[in-house]
């Protein structure tokens, strides 16, 4: 696996450029010239292991390849973000020269305050990718059977395993706190790797100690296509690997299914359709197949990873009466600050509840537990789900 030179080569030539402003206004402003010299070696390190990041042979796109692929992105991106801030704000300040008027040293200051704010804070995402954010929504809704008022269920999305190597420290914790919280049921919407099944294997033993059933969906990164493989068979063969390993942990796997849940003489369906996602993901699922009569009067959960399928197909359409669909995917982009997130430039459903205009049809999006892509969260806490039941008088 390589980075892609089209992207390589503009980041590193702007980082050089950045390095270079940097040096320039350091050694023009600083008292002693120590701080050029830690400026000027700073950068010279960083930029010579930048480029051996890229130099070096992969090891065939494995898993521990891509971790330290991404590890060393995050710490070197985590750096040059700081100093972007510092150069665009310092920048700014110059424009009064422009005039033959003093820069504005104000904003020079508050660029270097800010650029080291973006530095602490990106690695204060790091830490909180382990911090367990439990959500709490009371579902009420009329077709909710008597029997299941009060019916507990915990949705867990997005876990990624692949991102975390064979430590088990975390999702551990995370089934502890799953079986602290005393469900009745758990749900999984998807995305148990980032590539390949056997990322999943350190975890089967910890992922099967969840006290209730546990049924699950295939997510976009489920199904191999981030991975290149030598053959349709060997995908084919990994994609059975990966729902053997969810029937060893005692899961079970929903393709294009429908499981009935029972209770005191009641029962809810809870439904399964593997990916439909938008552009470029692939569409593997098939709500008809799944659930022949969605227009029928049972209380029924739709498990559907990417929050889209609801959007497009679910959200005020009459002949689908389903009261709940369940989604993961966005992770938030794993930023969420004072309630905003990237995301929202991407999904119109990007994470909590949504309703459509009638509120007969809800999607709740949860924003996972896991990474992908960058080792940290930035807000956008690890989330666990419990949804309580509530059956609501009629209207």
């Amino acid at each position: 696996m390589r980075l892609p030179l089209v992207l390589v080569l503009p980041l590193l030539v702007l980082n050089v450029l950045v390095d270079w402003y940097i040096c320039r206004a350091v050694k023009a402003r600083a008292t002693k010239s120590v701080w050029y010299r830690i400026a000027l070696w700073s950068s010279v390190v960083l930029t010579a292991a930048f480029v051996l990041i890229i130099a070096l042979p992969k090891r065939d796109g494995s898993n521990g390849s891509l971790l330290a692929l991404m590890w060393s992105l995050f710490a070197y991106l985590s750096v040059y973000l700081g100093k972007y801030v510092f150069v665009i704000f310092d920048l700014i300040g110059k424009i009064p020269c422009l005039f033959r008027r003093h820069r504005i040293k104000a904003l020079g200051t508050a660029g270097a305050i800010l650029g080291t704010a973006v530095f602490v804070l990106m690695w204060y995402g790091v830490v909180n990718r382990y911090r367990i954010d439990v959500k709490e929504v009371e579902f009420a809704d009329t077709s909710v059977p008597a029997a299941f008022d009060g019916y507990r269920i915990v949705q867990l999305s997005d876990i990624h395993t692949g991102s975390y190597g064979t430590d088990t420290t975390y999702l551990s914790s995370v089934v502890d706190r799953i079986n602290s919280l005393k469900p009745d049921l758990v749900l999984f919407t998807g995305d148990i790797v980032n590539r390949r099944s056997d990322e999943l294997k350190p975890f089967t033993g910890v992922l099967s100690r969840i006290e209730v059933p546990v049924l699950s969906v295939l997510g976009n990164h489920d199904y191999g296509d981030y991975y290149l493989w030598e053959s349709d068979a060997a995908k084919a063969a990994d994609r059975a690997a990966l729902a053997d390993l969810q029937k060893s942990m005692g899961w079970k796997l929903l393709n294009n299914e429908t499981e009935k849940i029972g209770r005191g003489g009641d029962s809810i369906m809870v439904i399964g359709v593997e990916n439909i996602g938008d552009p470029p993901f692939p569409v593997y699922g098939d709500l008809d197949i799944a659930y022949p009569t969605p227009d029928d009067g049972a209380f029924k959960i739709l498990m559907s990873h990417n929050p889209v399928h609801w959007v497009n197909d679910i959200k005020d359409a009459p002949d689908k009466n389903i009261a709940l669909t369940l989604s993961g995917h966005t992770h938030a982009m794993q930023i969420e600050l004072f309630g905003l997130s990237p995301a929202a430039m991407r999904y119109k459903t990007w994470g909590g509840m949504y309703a459509d205009s009638d509120t007969t049809h809800r999607l709740y999006v949860n924003i996972g537990l896991g990474e992908v892509g960058f080792p940290a969260r930035i807000g956008a806490t690890p989330e666990l789900t419990l949804f309580t039941l509530r059956k609501a008088p009629e209207r």
